[in-house]
């Protein structure tokens, strides 16, 4: 009996200091102190956050940021994984063009997202097929499985404070190599480096 006793005090013991870390970790994740020359738009990039967010989560009414403010940073929509995921998307699907286009095609594929008309996770758009074919051909060529560098990294998290401000871009192709006749009656929204986005 006196062991039962013991191992319960030390189970509870464990996770009594199991929550205190998990507490502590979390209010670290969800408080932020701005520093000089931090903008909405810098500190929602950083941890990939919309802006709009950012600003909801804290009753913001003007752009104005100030030193020493505490900004309440909102849960990501996104996990780990599925950022990584799409790090290797924007990766191989961009190697060569602007950080801008990097940028835009994390929002396309956030846009799909977004979208009735495509899957609801950013797993399940990127892995998506259409007519025995995936939507994307680093899916289909296994480029998706290369290591993504920093700046697309950077790219999806700064496609993620873009979110809801866009052009609504769901697509995007090379002019120079694309073969489906379809996606030139799309609407292009932008052009950036190779690649035209369109919706």
């Amino acid at each position: 009996m006196k062991k039962l006793k013991k191992l319960v005090i030390a189970t509870g013991f464990m996770l009594t200091m199991s929550v205190g870390v998990l507490t502590t970790q979390s209010e670290a994740a969800t408080n932020y102190t701005v520093k000089s020359g931090d903008t909405y738009w810098k500190v929602a990039s950083r941890f990939g956050v919309s802006v709009v967010g950012l600003k909801k989560a804290n009753n913001a009414t003007s752009n104005m940021l100030f030193a020493g403010q505490n900004l309440v940073i909102p849960n990501t929509t996104l996990s780990l994984a599925d950022k990584e995921l799409l790090a290797k998307l924007v990766h191989a699907e961009a190697k060569g063009e602007p950080y801008a286009g990097k940028v835009a095609v994390a929002t396309v594929v956030l846009n799909r997202v977004a979208s009735p008309d495509f899957p609801n996770t950013v797993r399940e758009v990127i892995y998506q097929k259409a007519g025995g074919h995936y939507a994307f051909t680093p899916v289909q060529n296994g480029a998706i499985n290369e290591a993504p560098d920093a700046a697309s990294r950077a790219a999806v998290n700064e496609a993620l404070a873009y979110r809801g401000q866009g052009n609504g871009s769901l697509f995007f192709y090379n002019p120079k190599t694309a073969v489906s006749k379809w996606v030139y009656s799309r609407e292009v929204t932008v052009t950036i480096g190779n690649h035209r986005f369109a919706k």
